[in-house]
């Protein structure tokens, strides 16, 4: 059984690449007529090479410095380089950068091919192939063959076999290779259409199978198709997998709606977003420091997307230094963790870095903690568990499952990891209903409580005549969470632990309230007395104010917190009953209730000797605690009262 693996080429215009590969191969991978009367590689060109056990499909890049965002589509996949450079012209700007890109693609292995060694004396050679080390020095080419090439006098092709085979076999023992028992996905480098089959799409499988009958993804967009045919190296297949060129027949999708930068891959697999945390390292041929905010083109599968850089760490980062970041896109794109990027300037286009992704669905990191950057470093780093922590501990997402921790944090083994995780007490199941769970980082819910304390404090700071506070003054300062229902966790939580109270619709911190002078004291339980003197036809709040001698801008304050004192009850629109008053006043009316099977408003009225003015809002009341109902045009007593309400 062969092992499939992706070769691209690389190198300046006119260095002989397509040559060299119609050489390696017998496949001309010039298809467009612009390529073939101009003489150079304008679009991708693939064609496949056999050296048992390996089959190599061949990506042939463009060399021009116009077509490098070609060359970066066909970068996509890659598993090994060959770079190649021109006898009689040695290195060029576009063979350094292609260099570049390549090192910033994070190959494991290649060759360096010399053509057009026909046109050149072996001491002019020698002179290349010194230059040549000198230029992949530090790279992952440092120590790759350099062979000697002719495509028209056949001059080193079975050399550079030989050594692309010794590349092959380091290439196949890369952790590239275990991709293939991850999900399907396949970055879109050209589509079309056929008569009688409609959409067909190419690219390089970067990770697990497809068959024939799938139903597959195209995202962004989140749109579902079904695999119609598939053809390998230019023969129909039933499947295909990681490693292959493929082109790919879809049903239920026009060619139109699909183009280079869409994926294909397994449902559920990717999940598009215009925000990634990233590795970013800046290349050291930059002959000045990269500013955070920097507007950049932001390569990454086969995607070419506008975004502004947030540096997360300092307000630059030195030539050839790296750091974490923020990537803003303007339009959504499709990443998984450790996937290779290439971000080049906005004008003039140059090549200025790249790196890897660590967190493809990120949340926004406003000012980052040192625990931010600590979990950052945690993904970055070689062991799966404590990635699969961090990238939960950095997700906003509501729906977030074991499953996207392929995506996520390159964890091959999610569900196991997800158990460990929750037996070491790192994770939390929070129940947000009676069918639905949220599962929560615990330091995230920690953080989450933490703040919940920090914001009642300063209300009550804020507001220092008031026990406590409506809970939708707590709510309003959490409507970034994607999951409203993870703060009332939090809340009862707290309250669990004794930290905070709720009643009713209103919250406060335990061992927080009203700290009254002297003067208010003696105030407020003159406001009392007032009010239960009043009885059921009691003052308005301004004519309250009034019998107030001091501190009267003080009274709606010491009045509310009288109310959740307990004392007051607030009814209708501003007025004010004692609860001795509205005590006795329930038991007149349940007694005259039990007696006649109800009252109207009019005996209400009579009953209690007021107007109609008091009498109302005084029902609406009773009936809002759940102390009476309506039954037509008279009042009974509720059949479910709330206790909670009933004795306010």
């Amino acid at each position: 059984m062969s092992i499939d693996l992706i070769l691209g080429t690389a190198g300046h215009i006119d260095h002989g690449k397509t040559s060299l590969t119609r050489a390696l191969t017998g496949t001309d991978t010039d298809r467009l007529p612009e390529e073939k009367k101009r003489g150079i590689t304008i679009e991708l060109g693939y064609a496949h090479l056999d050296l048992p056990p390996y089959r190599l499909g061949i990506v042939d890049v463009p060399g021009h410095e116009r077509f490098v965002r070609q060359m970066l589509a066909g970068a996509t996949g890659m598993d090994l380089a060959m770079l190649v450079v021109a006898g009689d012209d040695s290195v060029k700007q576009q063979t350094r950068e292609h260099l570049d890109i390549l090192r910033l693609l994070n190959l494991p292995s290649g060759v360096i091919a010399i053509t057009k060694c026909d046109l050149s004396d072996d001491d002019w050679l020698d002179l290349v192939e010194e230059e040549i080390r000198g230029v992949v020095a530090g790279t992952f080419l440092e120590n790759a063959e350099i062979i000697r090439t002719s495509a028209k006098t056949g001059q080193g092709i079975d050399e550079l076999k030989a050594a692309l085979k010794k590349a092959a076999e380091v290439a196949a023992e890369s952790e590239r290779q275990q991709r293939i028992h991850a999900p399907f996905r396949m970055a879109i480098d050209r589509t079309f259409t056929i008569d009688g089959h409609g959409t067909v799409v190419t690219g390089s499988v970067s990770s697990g199978r497809a068959n024939v009958g799938d139903q597959i993804q195209v995202q962004p967009g989140n749109k579902t198709v079904r695999i119609r045919g598939l053809q390998s190296h230019d023969e129909s297949a039933d499947q295909v997998h990681r490693g292959q060129r493929a082109a790919i027949n879809l049903a239920g999708i026009h060619h139109l709606e699909i183009d280079r930068g869409h994926e294909l891959c397994a449902e559920g697999h990717l999940l598009p977003s215009q925000l990634m945390t990233v590795e970013l390292r800046i290349l050291s041929t930059l002959n000045k420091p990269f500013k955070d905010r920097t507007r950049v083109r932001f390569h990454v599968g086969t995607a070419e997307l506008l975004g502004n850089v947030r540096l997360l760490q300092s307000s630059e980062i030195a030539p050839g230094e790296s750091g974490f970041a923020q990537i803003f896109l303007n339009e959504p794109a499709v990443a998984i963790w450790n996937q290779p990027f290439v971000i080049r300037r906005q004008s003039p286009v140059e090549t200025i870095g790249g790196g890897r992704v660590l967190h493809p669905n990120a949340n926004r990191i406003r000012k980052p903690t040192e625990l931010d950057l600590e979990m950052i470093r945690k993904l970055a780093g070689s062991d799966p568990k404590e990635r699969a922590s961090a990238s939960l501990f950095l997700s906003d997402d509501p729906n977030w499952s074991p499953e996207s921790l392929p995506r996520t944090a390159g964890v091959v083994h999610p569900e196991d990891v997800y158990h460990q995780l929750l037996a070491e007490d790192k994770l939390l199941e929070v129940k947000l209903s009676v069918t639905r769970n949220a599962i929560v980082h615990r330091q995230r819910f920690e953080l989450l409580a933490e703040r919940v304390i920090k914001v009642l404090r300063r209300l009550h700071e804020q507001h220092p005549l008031k026990f406590s506070h409506p809970r939708q003054s707590l709510d309003a300062e959490f409507l970034y969470l994607n999951q409203p229902e993870l703060l009332k966790a939090v809340v009862t939580e707290l309250k669990n632990q004794k930290k905070l109270m709720l009643r009713n619709e209103t919250v406060s911190l335990v061992g927080f309230g009203p700290k009254l002078s002297k003067g208010e004291t003696q105030l407020i339980s003159e406001l009392v007395q007032t009010v239960k003197d009043y009885g059921l036809q009691p003052l308005t709040p301004k004519e309250l104010q009034l019998t107030a001698r001091k501190n009267r801008d003080s009274v709606p304050q010491l009045l509310n917190l009288a109310c959740e004192n307990g004392d007051l009850a607030k009814v209708g629109d501003g007025m004010y009953f004692h609860q001795d008053v509205l005590t006795e006043t329930k038991s007149r009316i349940a007694d005259e209730i039990q007696k006649n099977g109800g009252l109207t408003m009019s005996q209400i009225r009579q009953l209690l000797d007021i107007s109609r003015k008091y009498a109302v809002p005084l029902c609406e009341y009773f009936d809002a605690i759940g102390f009476t109902e309506r039954e037509g045009d008279k009042r009974v007593l509720a059949t479910r009262q709330d206790s909670s309400k009933i004795d306010e």
